[in-house]
């Protein structure tokens, strides 16, 4: 609904900040397109929703986002729940002295244990503990259950619509 209270399909009957903050612009710069605010203010509004609950959902269990990366890459990894420290770059965009620093963290914690690479003797496995597997399926579920909460207003068919169109927006980065 625009602030003028005129309604459009699919949208709330309610107007949202991001409203108020499009029809500020549209007022002030009426030269400008600012139709894309529509949409990508409430994509960051979100993440910032997204944000606080994953860090509420990770710190009921004494973990941060980093070690909730990782252990999570090790466990989508399946039985043996390992990988070498290269795949844990890839998987999460860190530098290699970052993992480094992390991977020591974790194995302090008692969450991962490193063990020699069957293909390369220099090489180094990182394994899930099971106390880190334990650990990273209870926040799994945490987040699972937050994440539904965020999404609890859309039935799935418009989760599903949704996800598809994000995944048309995002398609142009992850290439």
């Amino acid at each position: 609904m625009d602030l003028d209270g005129t309604a459009h399909a699919g949208t709330a009957a309610t107007p949202d900040e991001v409203d108020r903050i499009v029809a500020a612009w549209r007022r002030e710069r009426p030269d400008l397109d600012v139709g894309p605010l529509e949409v990508l203010s409430r994509v960051t509004r979100l993440a910032r929703h997204l944000d606080r609950a994953r860090r509420s959902a990770f710190a009921r269990h004494d973990l941060e986002t980093w070690e909730f990366d990782v252990l999570s890459a090790l466990r989508r990894a399946g039985v043996p729940y390992e990988l070498s420290p290269g795949a844990l770059l890839t998987q999460t965009l860190v530098t290699s002295g970052t993992m480094t620093n992390r991977i020591d963290r974790l194995e302090d914690h008692g969450l991962v244990s490193r063990h020699p690479s069957p293909g390369d003797r220099r090489g180094v496995i990182v394994r899930l503990t099971t106390a880190g597997l334990t650990k990273v399926d209870a926040a799994m579920a945490d987040l699972v259950a937050e994440e539904h909460t965020i999404l609890g207003a859309l039935g799935a068919d418009d989760r599903d619509e949704l996800a598809g169109l994000l995944r048309t927006v995002l398609g142009q980065f992850d290439a």
